[in-house]
């Protein structure tokens, strides 16, 4: 069982350089590397370290003979400290923005889709009421943006919880859905083909997001179920100015959001085919940490993104 003073040791103890020697122990599994780039002795590394284990009653790393390896209580602690360095890291840097004469600043992480229609309108509305703050912009796949989220590196994303892990810390509000065609350049052989079906495009050249991501999965997935292999001639890519040039230049196909291509198709520059694609993913939402208070900065553009979305999305109005 714990020491009763546990919490009161952790408070009111637990300092900047208790909190380095722990990450660095957790990065090097070295108590002599933890050591040196935490700036101390090694012997006065393994005291701070035996009377941080002592006052919460649990061990937080193993020692082996050739290192360290960290407990589930370490895991625990480590991942929370992690996080305290964050939110410092960001204090100050809120701190050195309105030194400089920002008014704030927000650090938002998004998906492809409202990454090139959502949240451009929002960053103009942001800019026309209140143009001194920083906004800094992220757009990957869910699962880093959430992990991010959850280290405290972004103030709040605009994607898709998949994993369990961590999603009893966040808050999601769903957005809308985002339907997924074939995009071919507007010049495409088969832009005006009629009577298009999946594997008259099988063996063409196609410009699909990396295996690792849920689109890829699920478009596997559909081939598989229609009885077609994987396409053989691939690009890789997660990048839609790569996408889009491609598109223009060869006769290659890719598989995209509606609406994240929305303006080209205006501009007349790309189609969609006219072939179902059978493909559906789940809505993408706004995502927060619960309990977690926000800068005044990010909170006027979290209510930015949320006005906008109700009305680029009426559902969530």
């Amino acid at each position: 069982m714990a020491n009763p003073q546990s919490n009161w040791f952790v408070r009111s103890r637990l300092k900047t350089r208790q909190i380095v020697l722990l990450l660095q122990l957790y990065d090097q599994r070295s108590v002599l590397r933890a050591a040196q780039l935490a700036g101390m002795t090694q012997p006065a590394a393994s005291k701070m370290l035996g009377e941080l284990e002592e006052s919460l009653g649990v061990k937080l790393f193993e020692r082996h003979a050739r290192g360290v390896q960290p407990t589930w209580y370490g895991e625990i602690l480590v991942r929370h400290a992690r996080s305290a360095m964050v939110e410092m890291d960001r204090a100050h840097e809120e701190i050195m923005a309105l030194k400089s004469g920002l008014s704030g600043q927000a650090s938002i992480g998004t998906v492809m889709n409202p990454g090139t229609h959502l949240i451009p309108s929002v960053i103009a509305a942001i800019k026309e009421s209140h143009p001194h703050i920083l906004i800094s912009v992220e757009m990957d796949f869910s699962r880093p943006l959430v992990a991010k989220l959850l280290e405290g590196h972004l103030d709040f994303v605009v994607g898709r919880i998949l994993d369990s892990e961590g999603a009893e810390s966040l808050n999601f509000e769903p957005l809308s859905d985002e339907p997924h065609s074939i995009i071919a350049g507007a010049a495409h052989p088969f832009a005006r083909k009629k009577g298009l079906a999946l594997k008259d495009l099988h063996e063409l050249g196609w410009i699909l997001q990396g295996s690792g991501s849920v689109l890829r999965g699920r478009f596997n997935a559909m081939l598989h179920e229609q009885g077609l292999g994987h396409p053989k001639n691939v690009v890789e890519t997660f990048a839609l100015p790569v996408t889009l040039a491609l598109l223009q230049i060869t006769d290659m196909i890719a598989v995209l959001p509606d609406q994240a291509v929305l303006p080209y198709r205006t501009a007349g520059l790309v189609t969609i085919l006219p072939v179902d694609l059978g493909v559906k993913m789940d809505a993408f939402g706004i995502i927060t940490r619960r309990d977690h208070l926000l800068s005044p900065g990010a909170e006027i553009v979290l209510k930015a993104l949320r006005e906008t979305a109700a009305r680029l999305y009426p559902r969530t109005s």
